[in-house]
């Protein structure tokens, strides 16, 4: 997910409020929100900066870079690393914040327009901060513009919820092991169901066989009173 905060490439202006104080009325300056973009760990986030009004600036150099980060004043031969470089048409990777590489990068189909706008990938806690955007050969008086990154922790504390759940949940193994030795309580129900079942039957058979011979049984004597009657006469 990108958040653009109030960012649309078809670049609504009005819509803003920027930091671009006191420009050259013939010149040109950069512009960038005044509010801080909002972003969630994990997520991709664009920081909007332009070149107002509309410039080509795909033959100049584009700096991004951390304000509050300061060369090191006991190493002479320090250097100010960068969030990202544009010079003469492509990126100057050797110049970039090792926390950065694989992560920022421009638009560079809409430089010819004069958006500068960064992207950053899978922002991190980390990532939270000021971010200046810089056209050293800009005309004008206002080369420069400051935006501000607040990261939101909230997906990660979702995420260690997640994972705390998930610990807590029996292996699948255990639970296996539990069900073999204990059958499941449907089981004697349904055996004690059965049993019932049988013995009733049993005893219906058996009642209906003794009706059946007791009816015979009647049968033959009355047959056999009835026979000995007529030899009587």
């Amino acid at each position: 997910m990108v958040h653009f905060g109030v960012f649309v490439l078809g670049f609504s202006l009005p819509f803003w409020s920027f930091t671009a104080a006191h420009s050259d009325d013939k010149g040109r300056h950069l512009t960038a929100p005044r509010r801080p973009i909002k972003a969630s760990e994990g997520d991709d986030v664009i920081l909007p900066c332009f070149v107002s009004p509309d410039y080509n600036v795909e033959d100049l150099t584009v700096e991004w870079s951390l304000p509050d980060l300061k060369p090191d004043p006991s190493d002479r031969l320090s250097r100010v690393e960068y969030v990202f470089v544009y010079r003469r048409r492509r990126e100057e990777v050797d110049m970039k914040l090792q926390k950065f590489i694989g992560r920022t990068e421009l638009f560079e189909d809409e430089l010819k327009v004069g958006n500068i706008s960064l992207k950053i990938s899978n922002v991190t806690l980390a990532d939270a901060g000021k971010y200046r955007c810089f056209i050293p050969k800009l005309k004008g008086r206002v080369k420069e513009a400051v935006v501000r990154l607040v990261v939101d922790p909230r997906a990660n504390i979702t995420l260690t919820t997640e994972t705390q759940t998930n610990s807590q949940t029996p292996d699948p193994n255990q639970e296996t092991d539990v069900k073999v030795g204990q059958p499941p309580l449907w089981i004697p129900v349904l055996s004690v169901c059965i049993v019932l079942v049988m013995v009733v039957v049993g005893f219906g058979v058996a009642y209906f066989l003794r009706r059946r011979c007791v009816n015979r049984e009647e049968t033959t004597t009355l047959y056999t009173d009835e026979t000995s009657s007529c030899l009587s006469d």
